[in-house]
């Protein structure tokens, strides 16, 4: 099983959903990983630079084209790129993921996307509200006794969350692939949820 972190960034991306799963996976609380459980990569469309919403530009390290059979998570970052037709060729790399039993995340409106094409109908799932996904999701999203007011919901493999749940999403995902003990997973998260200066007062 490779271990390699596939986050997949749409054109206008919302560059602060990937930011704490991707910190966690490459470093500990003292410095960069000398020899990481897992790695980070980025897909994208295209080669090609591809712009967040605030206008960072990220390289891809694979296209839709590149993309590796074996790896150990795909994680959709949220952005207004899913509502846009080139989101469509996502389709068959998450049918391809859930098929082949991979480790499968989305926040924003990824996770609307993934109502959209019926990605949650057999899971319990979150999002940016009910309203949404069954707007997104039209007749393919059948599974609105499966949605949960929460802000980040895992099931089989599946996780996903709301748009100001980053911090829950990395969470979900980080004790799914076990990067770390439950224990420091938790204290990752308990530090940067209510700060420095709460969790240690002066």
């Amino acid at each position: 099983m490779s271990n390699e972190i596939l986050y997949i960034l749409l054109p206008d991306y919302a560059a602060h959903e990937a930011v704490y799963l991707s910190q966690a996976i490459a470093s500990d609380e003292l410095a960069i990983k000398d020899n990481p459980k897992y790695v980070n990569k980025i897909v994208a469309p295209t080669l090609e630079p591809v712009k967040s919403i605030g206008g960072f530009l990220t390289v891809p390290d694979y296209s839709f084209d590149t993309i590796p059979d074996d790896y150990a998570a795909l994680v959709l970052i949220g952005g207004f790129g899913w509502s846009t037709p080139v989101a469509d060729q996502v389709v068959p790399l998450v049918s391809q993921a859930i098929e082949n039993g991979k480790i499968v995340g989305a926040i924003c409106n990824a996770a609307s996307f993934m109502a959209k094409h019926g990605f949650l109908n057999a899971v319990k799932h979150t999002g940016n509200g009910l309203d949404q996904l069954k707007l997104w999701g039209d007749g393919n999203y059948t599974n609105t006794g499966g949605y949960v007011h929460a802000q980040a919901v895992c099931d089989n493999n599946i996780v996903t969350a709301n748009g100001s749940a980053t911090l829950e999403f990395a969470k979900e995902l980080l004790l799914l692939l076990e990067n770390d003990t439950p224990e420091r997973i938790e204290m990752y998260y308990q530090f940067n949820k209510q700060g420095f200066c709460n969790l240690f007062p002066g």
